[in-house]
């Protein structure tokens, strides 16, 4: 089991330094390998495709539950066959252990 999956976001208001570039590549070796880290180390993304969008819908409604459970929010860009999903916590305007918790959680859900 992924350890970041066990984990619990904590509240992130500002006042830490988000992750570097360094740490946010360890992390990403935890996570599925369609996940990307944009190139100044600000956010991570993935995009997930589905057959149509009752199944596109779905998963958006399961990664919200996620969402909200943790208290930690994505933002999303959804279509017919596709979702796609961008983590950053932007009270630091980088990255935070949050992000990466949130995401291997989904990458728990059934694609």
């Amino acid at each position: 089991m992924n350890s970041l999956t066990t984990q619990k976001c904590v509240p992130c208001e500002g006042g830490v330094t988000p992750l570097t570039r360094e740490a946010a590549a360890a992390l990403m070796n935890k996570l599925h390998p369609h996940w990307r880290l944009a190139e100044d180390s600000s956010e991570i993304r993935r995009t997930f495709s589905f057959p149509d969008f009752f199944h596109t819908m779905s998963f958006v409604n399961a990664l919200a539950h996620i969402a909200n459970s943790e208290d930690h929010h994505p933002d999303l860009e959804i279509g017919y066959n596709y979702c796609r999903v961008r983590y950053q916590t932007h009270a630091i305007n980088g990255l935070h252990d949050n992000d990466f918790i949130c995401a291997a959680k989904i990458d728990q859900l059934p694609v």
